[in-house]
């Protein structure tokens, strides 16, 4: 039976893992395997392997904080809920970590980084359900969404919407569809936000194809936002309702695509509510 980590493991998992999501964050180089196998002689005769998973649990904290995290180590949201209070007590007491947030969520990418078309599209994330722990958020010191201030970036979305309509384009060309490759339409840039979709483009029958968006420099399984009207608009028209999820955008940029009704096609959790008399 696996035994619950301590509070001073956890503490040394905590600050190793800041240490190299500063380092992440400032564009320094690092070596992930060398940082487990130098905890591992101060740990309870843990494997490198629950080192990672635990690395992996401290990513799955920050994304529901909505913090920026370590790329190599994709969010696990199976943990022990003492966890919530230690990263937050980390926060806490570094909370100057918030400027290197910032700049995350601020910095803009060259688009000339993108690689061919033709390997762009991969698998989407698994589906796991998230609980919220609702007590860390009365604590968290960080009030930002740095994860959805990343996502409102101006330049950032207009680069990943940018690549969509070109990747649309070849797409359709490639299809043998080329009379519907010049029928598309940037909605969002032409005539605002409130569409409810950003890309008006062609099914290969000729009828509409609506495509959401979304941009992040982290990974596939970095959480989104969308809106009530997006919401809506993907219930709506599910049918022709495409979710274009680009990530890794700084380097080596990949996508996945769902079709669907937003509340089908990803576990959603409400986080803002309007209030009328």
């Amino acid at each position: 039976m696996a035994i619950d980590w301590s509070n001073i493991e956890l503490d040394l998992m905590i600050t190793d893992y800041f240490s190299m999501l500063r380092l992440e964050l400032s564009d320094i180089a690092y070596n992930k395997a060398e940082h487990r196998r130098n905890l591992l002689p101060l740990l309870n005769n843990r494997s490198e392997g629950s080192v990672e998973f635990k690395h992996q649990n401290i990513s799955a904290v920050l994304a529901i904080l909505g913090q920026p995290f370590i790329k190599g180590y994709l969010p696990r949201y199976n943990y022990q809920r003492l966890l919530d209070d230690k990263v937050i007590d980390y926060l806490t007491a570094n909370i100057n970590i918030e400027k290197l947030f910032k700049s995350f969520a601020d910095k803009d990418v060259n688009p000339d980084r993108i690689h061919k078309f033709d390997n762009l599209i991969v698998e989407p994330p698994k589906t796991e359900v998230v609980l919220e722990p609702i007590p860390a958020y009365k604590r968290n010191p960080i009030k930002i969404n740095y994860l959805k201030k990343e996502q409102t970036n101006h330049k950032l979305g207009l680069s990943g919407e940018e690549l969509v309509i070109s990747f649309e384009k070849w797409n359709l060309i490639q299809l043998g569809k080329e009379k519907f490759a010049g029928q598309i339409r940037w909605i969002s840039k032409d005539e605002g936000d409130g569409a409810g979709f950003d890309i008006l483009s062609k099914n290969l029958n000729g009828s509409d194809k609506y495509i959401e968006v979304k941009t992040t420099k982290l990974t596939k399984e970095t959480p989104f936002y969308f809106t009530r009207n997006e919401l809506l608009f993907s219930s709506s028209h599910s049918k022709d309702y495409h979710l274009y999820r680009l990530f890794n955008f700084e380097k080596d940029a990949k996508m996945f695509v769902k079709n669907g009704s937003l509340e089908n096609i990803c576990h959603s959790i409400p986080i803002t509510y309007k209030g009328f008399f």
